[in-house]
């Protein structure tokens, strides 16, 4: 099971965690509008990738436009076995707010 968390929270599993990965599951033209330095970009195209070549123990953070999104791909990878997943309520739209 994932868990909801907002950006202030995020941000202190990111910084308490420097392994934790986030990730930026938006659409490449918004990405490359803006994103954060640390995010990686999951796509169709990379998913199962990412999946096979990452340890499952890992932390991960889900970010999509504002929160909705996120949750399905954060659901999914609890599936693929993935320990702890958390979906960033607002999406980029409140992490981008500082």
């Amino acid at each position: 099971m994932f868990q909801r968390i907002s950006k202030e929270v995020a941000k202190e599993v990111l910084a308490a965690n420097k392994k934790a990965i986030l990730i930026d599951m938006r659409d490449s033209q918004s990405y490359n509008e803006g994103h954060d330095e640390s995010a990686l970009h999951l796509t169709q195209e990379n998913l199962s990738d990412f999946i096979v070549g990452t340890e499952k123990q890992i932390p991960v953070l889900v970010m999509c436009y504002h929160g909705n999104s996120s949750q399905s791909l954060a659901q999914y990878l609890t599936a693929q076995g993935f320990d702890t997943v958390y979906s960033i309520d607002g999406g980029y739209e409140e992490w981008k707010n500082e």
